[in-house]
């Protein structure tokens, strides 16, 4: 694995760690009245932001949004969008 590659997947699993941790707060919090949560729009936002596994499985461990259909339905969707988005950059960094 080049250095390249290694970085990428080393800010992949950094990212996705730091969402499902997001998740797990905002179950948390969810749960404690008047404690400020974390808005979905910024959980969609991480998610976009290569973050959509930790999400995921924040999703399935907590059960947290699994309710919202606009959950069950994009998020599956921003993983495919995010290895879409890696294998093709992977691809063009191997060409270059």
């Amino acid at each position: 694995m080049d250095q390249i590659t290694l970085g990428l997947a080393s800010i992949f699993f950094l990212v996705n760690t730091g969402t499902f941790l997001g998740m797990a707060l905002d179950k948390h919090r969810s749960r404690t009245s008047g404690a400020e949560r974390i808005p979905e729009g910024l959980l969609f936002f991480w998610a976009a932001a290569f973050g959509s596994i930790g999400v995921w499985f924040g999703m399935l461990v907590f059960r947290h949004k699994t309710q919202k259909w606009y959950f069950t339905l994009g998020i599956p969707l921003l993983i495919l969008e995010n290895i879409v988005f890696l294998v093709s950059v992977s691809g063009w960094l191997e060409r270059m």
